[in-house]
């Protein structure tokens, strides 16, 4: 990830997260429980929703972005520990949690079909799948065209951002039950709640 990107990530985003973000995060992570697997935790800003939860388990490869976290972890009841990790190898025995969390993240992931395997694995039978993710406009050509074309720059600007994934396409068929999806700003947000089912 560039540099910029990790130390202003905080200031790019807060006029998108006083626009909603915060509350669809809020709203989504409510239905969080037991114990919580946090993929790509960035600076933190899931962790003062976490209520209903035993413990968090936040990974972050970028280590600015750890460190700013942890000073969000300070300010809240739920316990939290944040590890470095990334998503394509989780360092977790096979079922080990009861939700797993990702906001922003299957975006930037370098192999998501990966990650989402490891989410499988990691994640208990009928457990809880809690995505928030930015998506392509597969139902406004001009305008998924034009995520198509930006891609390139703005993956090299902001830590392999793709503006073009279909997020929900790669939950759907890495094997997730998807039991609801919310869409946001006009369709370029979605929030997704699936269940793990594992044969």
């Amino acid at each position: 990830m560039g540099t910029w990107f990790t130390r202003f990530y905080d200031i790019f985003m807060e006029p998108l997260e006083r626009r909603g973000l915060r509350d669809i995060r809020r709203k989504l992570i409510r239905n969080a429980s037991g114990t919580v697997l946090e993929i790509g935790s960035g600076t933190g800003n899931n962790f003062p929703y976490y209520e209903q939860v035993e413990k968090v388990v936040a990974i972050e490869p970028e280590l600015f972005m750890r460190e700013r976290s942890l000073k969000r972890v300070s300010t809240v009841q739920i316990p939290i520990e944040v590890i470095s990790a990334g998503a394509e190898a989780l360092p977790f025995p096979d079922n080990t949690f009861d939700t797993v969390v990702g906001t922003l993240v299957l975006c930037t992931i370098a192999n998501p079909s990966k990650a989402l395997s490891e989410i499988r694995r990691v994640c208990k039978p009928d457990g809880t799948v809690l995505f928030f993710e930015h998506v392509r406009l597969n139902n406004n050509p001009f305008l998924g065209r034009l995520q198509d074309c930006l891609t390139p720059i703005w993956r090299r600007l902001c830590h392999g951002c793709h503006l073009n994934r279909d997020s929900l396409q790669q939950v759907t068929m890495a094997g997730f039950k998807v039991l609801r999806v919310e869409r946001y700003f006009k369709d370029i947000f979605i929030a997704v709640e699936a269940v793990n089912k594992k044969i």
